[in-house]
């Protein structure tokens, strides 16, 4: 019981420091109670499986973290009006399975190498596979440690600098000090030794903090200039209405809401993510000639010198199997289409800009692994879109210009927003803001659409550009380049948000360098390996000569 009270302290800990409810100080320590636990198991124990229990246990902290923090994904729907079980299910088994192997790695190294290189690769281990956890096909880096702070922006404002994969290496160290502290107060109970290890990890948590809250209050990075931005939230209900209404309806209802807002000038019109066309999609081929996109080019003329960027539903037609995209399917013989997740900037005169969504949602826009995994599973794609079929992606970013002014917006489409390193290539390509372009009603009043606007405020930091947010629902907002959010709009409402972006070029250290830390502890990680074989070699040579 006392393994199970200790595994459950820490399952209590990770959830309470969730934003956007929780309190994000809890998580320096949160992982000590397991690997008290871990401790606990390996050394005291009289278990014969000792593995099996460590792995049980843990198994159980991360279902209980990623039940409370992440359980809203209960609230997506099918097509029938029905809770979708499996958006739930699959996430939180897989991902605390993924979480469970990562702390039984550690806990197999830590018995072959000992307590100290087994922290060390405790680190090593966690900060690569949050790293990996940001790049594959079934990418989910909703927990990564360094997202705790979204809602604390002055007390992470180096994330400028180191990112929030940064944060995570700050949250894992602690813990592993922390754990070290008690392990020698346990094993020595000299006060000495606790005062001055007390004191180092005080030190680490503060002196951060304090660095932070001077840079939050000495920002004077000077702005090239602004923009007058109006977010637009149509709330529609992306399951009554979005597939049924007719889209020129769904076109006309925007545009007058972008009207009845524009109040003196605006430079730009943001609307949310597949705001247009409504069922069904736009080709590619065919953009010119699109009444839903001409209808955009007329307000605009309403409105000379603005522009108008909105997420839409697009695709592109193949006549022939030459260079076709893994991503297209075969709709009649000769005939296939590859669809897409796009943001477009529209402008009188002018042939339309887009771009293609790069990070897409597992099981909802892309099919992980498809070719080894659909013969297994069959169709287990969720319809939250309008297609079972993974969409097609770019490859890279782009930023779209502006020809009235000096703005160039970063098209950021919804899960986008959560990857740091990605969204620094929108700067990288010239960004001097970024305008966000999202549908959170999926999962209607929950913490889902409330913590991807929290992570938005990471990327603020991280790029140091101010965000113009466009949420078909809520919540749109207006988010600084400290991480602070200026102005915001209700979950719920059907309203429009104006704004004046400052835009600014200078790219951060993190911009330029990306997640250096995950890439060391890789480095780190692949050195720990190849020392406990080499060690392994040396104790199995010895032992042969022995014999």
């Amino acid at each position: 019981m006392k393994y199970v009270l200790l595994t459950l302290i820490s399952a209590m800990l990770l959830s309470i420091s969730w934003p956007t409810y929780g309190v994000p100080f809890f998580i320096f320590f949160a992982l000590v109670p397991l690997l008290m636990m871990e401790h606990g198991v390996s050394k005291f124990s009289g278990y014969k499986r000792k593995s099996w229990v460590v792995f049980g246990l843990s198994y159980l902290c991360f279902i209980i973290w990623n039940v409370v923090t992440t359980g809203w994904l209960y609230g997506a729907k099918n097509p029938d009006g029905s809770h979708s079980i499996l958006a739930v299910l699959f996430p939180v088994l897989v991902n605390s399975l993924l979480y469970s192997l990562v702390f039984q790695c550690y806990h197999w190294y830590k018995n072959a190498q000992g307590t100290y290189w087994g922290l060390a690769f405790l680190v090593a281990i966690w900060m690569s596979f949050e790293k990996f956890h940001l790049g594959w096909e079934f990418t989910w880096p909703w927990l990564n440690l360094g997202n705790v702070f979204s809602d604390y922006p002055k007390i992470i404002q180096w994330y400028d600098t180191l990112g929030a994969t940064g944060g995570s290496f700050w949250i894992l160290l602690i813990n592993v000090l922390i754990f070290y502290t008690v392990r020698i107060w346990q094993a020595g109970r000299k006060r000495k030794d606790l005062i001055k290890n007390t004191s180092i990890v005080a030190t680490l948590i503060i002196a951060p903090m304090i660095i932070s809250v001077a840079q939050y209050h000495n920002f004077n990075e000077k702005p090239i200039g602004s923009v007058n931005v109006l977010m637009l939230q149509p709330d529609l209900d992306p399951y009554a209405e979005k597939y049924s209404k007719d889209s020129l309806v769904i076109e006309n209802d925007l545009l007058d809401l972008a009207e009845k807002n524009s109040k003196g000038k605006i430079d730009y019109y943001i609307a949310p993510e597949t705001a247009l066309p409504g069922r069904g999609s736009i080709s590619e081929r065919g953009f010119e000639k699109s009444i839903i996109l001409n209808n955009l080019k007329t307000f605009l003329s309403k409105h000379p010198g603005s522009v108008f960027a909105t997420g839409i539903s697009s695709h592109k037609f193949y006549t022939s199997e030459e260079n076709l995209p893994k991503e297209a399917y075969q709709l009649n013989p000769g005939l296939w289409v590859e669809s897409f997740n796009s943001a477009v900037q529209v402008i009188p005169n002018r042939k339309v800009e887009v771009y293609h969504k790069g990070k897409l949602v597992p099981g909802v826009e892309i099919f992980p692994y498809m070719s080894y995994l659909k013969p297994l599973l069959g169709d287990a794609m969720l319809n939250l879109g309008g297609t079972v079929a993974s969409l097609g992606t770019d490859k890279e970013r782009v930023a779209f210009a502006n020809p009235f002014n000096k703005g160039k917006i970063a098209p950021i489409i919804c899960y986008e927003s959560i990857y740091g390193e990605f969204t620094g290539e929108y700067v990288k390509k010239g960004a001097n803001f970024l305008g966000i372009m999202t549908n959170d009603s999926w999962w209607g009043v929950s913490e889902g659409h409330r913590q991807l606007l929290s992570y938005a405020r990471l990327r603020a930091i991280e790029t140091r550009r101010e965000i113009a947010r466009a949420a078909n629902s809520g919540i749109s907002a207006h988010i600084d380049a400290k991480g602070e959010i200026v102005e915001d709009t209700f979950y719920g409402d059907k309203t429009a948000l104006f704004a004046k972006v400052s835009l600014y070029d200078q790219m951060t250290f993190y911009t330029r360098a990306g997640d250096l830390l995950s890439r060391f502890s890789i480095f780190a990680l692949g050195f720990l390996l190849f020392y406990f074989l080499i060690t392994w070699f040396q104790e199995k040579t010895s032992k042969s000569r022995a014999v």
